[in-house]
Order: structure tokens, then C-alpha cells, then sequence
């Protein structure tokens, strides 16, 4: 197990019932990075990520 595994364990302990938008997590991450502009590079490479999940499929 990785150490992330346990926040995101935590996030779907907490929250998994729950229903978002992907402009309410496109907020979240960018009040995280500006509480936290350390992050900024990984933030940006996780979004750009999830943004192209179905281009991976398409191949």
C-alpha cells in the first residue's frame, strides 16, 4: 500500500457517498494549490490526467 492510498481511503470513507461536479473538484484543486502552490506541478499533471482518460481509450 501506498502512503496516498490512506487519504484516499479516507476520501472515500468520508465522501464516497457523496455526488460532485467536475468543476466543483476543478475548485477544490485550485483553492489546494493556492493554499499550497508547492503542489501546483503534480496538481496540474493529475488534471491534465484525468482530462484525458478517454483518449487512452481511444487508442
Amino acid at each position: 500500500m501506498y502512503f496516498t492510498d490512506r487519504g484516499i481511503e479516507e476520501l472515500v470513507e468520508r465522501r464516497g457517498d457523496e455526488q460532485v461536479t467536475l468543476e466543483w473538484l476543478g475548485e477544490r484543486l485550485r483553492d489546494f494549490v493556492d493554499l499550497n502552490p508547492e503542489f501546483e506541478t503534480p496538481i496540474e499533471r493529475f488534471a491534465t490526467w484525468l482530462a484525458r482518460l478517454d483518449d487512452e481509450d481511444d487508442d
